[in-house]
């Protein structure tokens, strides 16, 4: 796969800050201090199969668009996820995940590493492709492609198979995931502020979902197209919500088991 790091740089506008000295980003001091880049966003633009990038916004003395670049050839790209940041001094690492869904038994997820350097008027960006992982996963030219995280795995599905896998972070370890049952293929996958997942399958035999808590292990799973709700990505709907039954009520609880510790 040819990478990128093409830079194009785009200073279209630079402007001295109003007033010197004070950061453009600048919170308050109760909030704690803001992250380098936090006045600084990147869109990507292109096709499936040739990514753009531009790193746009403000530093404290400058603004406008510093660093660009592509990523490709891909065959699909289906999905596409972005780590939270890890801060040392002005640098801000982060991954970007990629799922190339486009071929049909060659699923692949791309692991790319995103380095941006802030400084007082420029931000220096660079993308390097640091893993890739192949999938066990159907794609295809029709493929739908869903992803998502917390901060330890990533949960990766199509809906041209009736399993999700799971993706470990720290070391890239996959293993599927999902309720297997015929005909009734991946539609979702959600998460929640806390860290939990759920997988969800629908299709004309029926639908099911699995539930999987923030250390990956599964929490809860059976009949029904459950999902769970995000803060700041909507759920399309169009297949969990489709003139289904909801699921039956589940409630009751019972005392968790004694721990060893709890015997003393």
């Amino acid at each position: 796969m040819s990478q990128v790091c093409n830079r194009r740089v785009f200073t279209a506008i630079v402007l001295l800050a109003l007033t010197a000295g004070v950061p453009l980003y600048a919170q308050s001091s109760a909030a704690g201090p803001a992250a380098p880049d936090s006045a600084l966003y990147t869109t990507y633009s292109g096709s499936s199969t040739n990514l753009s990038w531009i790193v746009c916004g403000s530093t404290q003395e400058t603004e406008g668009c510093y660093d660009s670049g592509s990523l490709g050839p891909f065959v699909g790209i289906g999905a596409m996820l972005e780590s939270n940041p890890t801060v040392k001094g002005d640098v801000v690492t982060r991954e970007i995940y990629i799922v190339d869904s486009g071929a049909t038994n060659d699923v692949k997820l791309y692991v790319y590493k995103k380095t941006d350097t802030v400084s007082s008027t420029f931000d220096t960006t660079t993308i390097t492709l640091s893993k890739t992982v192949s999938l066990p996963l159907t794609g295809g030219t029709s493929a739908v492609t869903s992803m998502a995280a917390n901060n330890t795995f990533l949960f990766i599905g199509t809906n041209q198979g009736e399993q999700a896998v799971m993706v470990q972070k720290s070391n890239l370890a996959v293993s599927k995931v999902g309720i297997y049952i015929l005909g009734i293929n991946v539609s979702s996958i959600t998460s929640d502020e806390y860290g939990y997942i759920t997988v969800t399958q629908v299709g004309s035999g029926g639908s099911g979902f699995a539930v999987f808590g923030p250390n990956g292990e599964s929490e809860e799973d059976g009949g029904g197209s459950d999902f769970v709700l995000g803060t700041t990505q909507a759920v399309s709907t169009s297949l969990l919500l489709g003139g289904g039954a909801p699921s039956a009520p589940r409630k009751g609880y019972r005392m968790k088991a004694a721990s060893p510790s709890d015997a003393r």
